[in-house]
């Protein structure tokens, strides 16, 4: 395969990798070669009882079509390349009524295997790290969020002169984070109705009714001091 032709199409390909136009940059390289209309890309896992787990990786659909055709009458090749246990796929499609792939259809489509594999493999890779990065983020961001509110349900207990249990803390906290008694008692393994009786004993403590009295205790003080504020103000 000449290569020099097809440099242009294999660098937006390398330049998508890890994006959602990484299938359709792919797509139009083969289409140089090859007519095709719609090209899939997917992973498959084989964890530690022999299940097999796929994972969509890229899609990508000529205008024609409005759905992948994945029927046995569908025309379509596949090319795979297999690391340990993770099998890497390419597939492409031709509408329904469209004729066969032809036996020089198939050399071709083999013969882009060496260059397109390798490119799926290192997109599959960018898109886990950037999954990975997202989590990280999202966890860090949360817990900035469970640590402020931390520190704001302490103050709101010291201006009241409360004080809770460590476990009786984390409950309200939890709740006000928008947890469930449920969530909460498989977080803490507890029992859900041992976690009622925590939110029971601080609701006494604070002078409430139970959790949707919770924030209007949390944020009450706030708002008093903000109209006091406004008041002096005016």
């Amino acid at each position: 395969m000449n290569t020099q032709i097809l440099f242009p199409h294999i660098g937006r390909v390398i330049a998508s990798t890890g994006t959602r136009g990484f299938a359709q940059m792919l797509h139009e390289l083969m289409l140089t070669r090859l007519a095709i209309d719609a090209t899939h890309i997917s992973q498959t896992n084989v964890d530690a009882h022999g299940h097999l787990q796929t994972q969509t990786c890229g899609c990508w659909l000529g205008a024609q079509l409005t759905s992948l055709p994945t029927t046995e009458t569908s025309p379509q090749l596949h090319m795979s390349r297999r690391d340990g246990n993770v099998r890497y796929l390419v597939s492409v499609h031709r509408s329904p009524h469209a004729a066969d792939f032809s036996a020089q259809d198939r050399r071709i489509f083999e013969g882009f295997a060496p260059l397109l594999l390798p490119m799926v493999e290192k997109h599959v890779a960018a898109l886990h790290h950037a999954a990975i990065g997202h989590e990280h983020a999202t966890a860090s961001s949360e817990g900035q969020h469970l640590d402020v509110l931390r520190q704001r349900f302490s103050e709101r207990l010291l201006q009241s002169g409360l004080s809770l249990s460590n476990r009786e803390l984390e409950v309200c906290i939890g709740l006000l984070a928008g947890s469930t008694a449920p969530e909460l008692a498989q977080q803490f393994n507890l029992k859900a109705n041992t976690v009622e009786s925590y939110l029971k004993r601080a609701a006494i403590k604070m002078g409430i009714s139970g959790r949707h009295s919770l924030k209007r205790w949390m944020y009450s003080a706030q708002d008093r001091a903000a109209t006091e504020t406004s008041f002096t103000l005016a």
